[in-house]
């Protein structure tokens, strides 16, 4: 099953900026464990650029690079959302630290 295929880990965000002519794009400097990586995520509408930074998200880490708008994306973060509320999925606390696995 493909959904078991599926690598989750934390990542702590490090910078955030608007997309330029895309309302509702983030562009997202992220570290998983050591490495760091761009992605991009329609969460404008709910997050600035500055609630994002030091957050600790959880991400799909093992998908292949997508252009959104012309920026490589490398992952996808996951969020909930229930009509016109959206929640990320962060992980609070020291303990856990980016590039955790999840699952």
């Amino acid at each position: 099953d493909d959904f078991f295929k599926t690598e989750l880990r934390v990542a702590e965000v490090i910078r955030a900026d608007k997309v330029l002519d895309a309302d509702k794009l983030l562009k997202l400097q992220i570290k998983v464990g050591e490495e760091q990586r761009q992605i991009v995520a329609g969460v404008a509408e709910f997050y600035s650029p500055e609630e994002m930074i030091g957050k600790k998200i959880v991400v799909v880490a093992n998908l292949k690079p997508a252009k959104i708008r012309g920026i490589e994306s490398n992952g996808m973060l996951l969020a909930a959302k229930k009509g016109k509320k959206l929640r990320l999925v962060t992980v609070e606390g020291d303990e856990i630290g980016a590039g955790a696995k999840v699952g």
